[in-house]
């Protein structure tokens, strides 16, 4: 008998433990669901909001891609000097600096705006509204706004960095794309965390725009190669601040390792350094 009470009551809160799970399934479907709801209402309306003043749309776009072809510039001028910086040649560094255009504009499309508008929400006590709302916080601060003519200089990038495979004669294998495309995910989510970790700080000193803004401008050393750097610098911002890897990773995933097909009648490379004749 007591055998029999014992596995009836095993049967009852096996049962119990499958309904519990199921209503939890059902609960974070509908959950998703109206999470996905509201991030697409955000995302129009920030469209309608763009669209409502058309020339700034255009003129923040313009302004972007003028400062994308500057940087390509910038490399093409030392190119000249030089064949090779470190293991990186001319147009594999386009590329990196393609990747970096990637990340960076999906991260100010999506991200960055939400972040650094943090400081200024708990300044003013405006963040209070969005605490109370029936959301969770983090959601709610992070997808309030979005600065869509990034994502169309997101797409400049990417077409940088096909160009840049052509004229390396380079292949990517599907395992190649794919782990590139995961490290882009990565790189976006790196530059999130970190800002959002610096936005916090204005819970203990109030004004923190400056770390935010300060971030901001420092992630641009993400489009130069790791290799310029001291060893200590690329440990320290390779490791614990990881903002040098955030590009240079997915380039290297792309160009330099697994599932890549160079053809042969790419020339050799010469040494690092030499100067052009």
């Amino acid at each position: 008998m007591r055998v029999i009470r014992f596995m009836k009551n095993a049967d009852e809160q096996t049962s119990a433990a499958i309904v519990e799970t199921a209503r939890t399934e059902i609960s974070y479907k509908k959950s998703m669901r109206r999470y996905l709801e509201i991030y697409s209402i955000m995302l129009r309306n920030s469209l309608i909001r763009e669209m409502s003043f058309k020339a700034n749309f255009l003129l923040w776009m313009l302004v972007e891609v003028l400062w994308f072809c500057g940087q390509i510039l910038f490399f093409s001028i030392i190119f000249g000097q030089v064949d090779q910086i470190g293991d990186w040649t001319k147009w594999e560094v386009v590329l990196l600096v393609g990747t970096h255009q990637i990340i960076a504009q999906l991260f100010q499309a999506f991200f960055f705006v939400n972040v650094a508008n943090i400081p200024e929400l708990v300044r003013t006590g405006k963040l209070d509204s969005l605490l109370v709302l029936p959301l969770d916080s983090q959601f709610a601060v992070s997808s309030k706004q979005f600065s869509l003519d990034s994502v169309v200089n997101a797409l400049i990038g990417a077409a940088v960095v096909i160009i840049s495979l052509q004229q390396l004669h380079v292949t990517p294998g599907p395992l190649a794309v794919l782990l590139y495309l995961v490290a882009l995910g990565f790189g976006v989510a790196i530059h999130y965390s970190i800002m959002l970790a610096l936005a916090a700080v204005s819970f203990w000193i109030v004004r923190a725009q400056g770390l935010v803004y300060g971030y901001f401008n420092f992630l641009n050393i993400a489009r130069y190669p790791d290799v310029i750097f001291p060893q200590v610098f690329r440990w320290v911002f390779g490791w614990i601040i990881p903002v040098i890897i955030v590009a240079n990773i997915p380039a290297r995933l792309l160009i330099k390792s697994l599932g890549t097909a160079r053809l042969a009648d790419v020339p050799p490379r010469s040494s690092p350094g030499r100067s052009r004749p």
